[in-house]
């Protein structure tokens, strides 16, 4: 069975306005259900400078619940769930713009509202010295370090609220 062709139980959704570097606003909703990392697969994506997808495997379509055509051309911040801080990203983006490998815990949104958390892998594609894009590579977390970093996340969400 493939994940995106689950249905998934109802819970209760919470809608959340994001807005992102680009300047962009979304209104977007979440639940509380987790889609667990399946075993033995890796997501992978690729993307350009300015972060809009040119490349989604199988799994990534399948764990994000879009289709493949939802995702290329789409940017990769509508995985972006409301529980992630923006300085969760910040150290992403200042590694691969500089051209060094990054890595990181990330919960994503999947398009029917679920979730599901990874350990990121992103690294820059150069193509003759130049930064040309970037290819992320997901895989299972450890649930243990997922379980650290969530009262570290809605803390810097509380002070990126309090900051605003």
């Amino acid at each position: 069975m493939q994940l995106a062709d689950m249905s998934l139980p109802l819970a209760p959704s919470v809608g959340a306005t994001l807005t992102y570097t680009d300047g962009s606003v979304r209104q977007v909703f979440a639940t509380d259900v987790e889609v667990m990392f399946p075993l033995g697969r890796l997501i992978v994506s690729r993307t350009d400078l300015k972060g809009i997808i040119t490349h989604a495997n199988d799994a990534f379509v399948e764990m994000s619940g879009y289709t493949r055509e939802e995702l290329i051309g789409a940017p990769h911040h509508i995985l972006r769930h409301p529980d992630m801080p923006k300085l969760a990203f910040k150290s992403l983006w200042d590694d691969v713009e500089a051209g060094k490998k990054w890595h990181g815990y990330v919960k994503n949104l999947r398009k029917d509202g679920a979730f599901y958390w990874v350990y990121a892998t992103a690294v820059p594609n150069i193509r003759n010295g130049a930064i040309v894009g970037f290819t992320s590579v997901r895989r299972k977390p450890s649930r243990t370090r997922v379980n650290e970093l969530i009262p570290v996340y809605r803390e810097w969400l509380e002070q990126e609220k309090a900051a605003a």
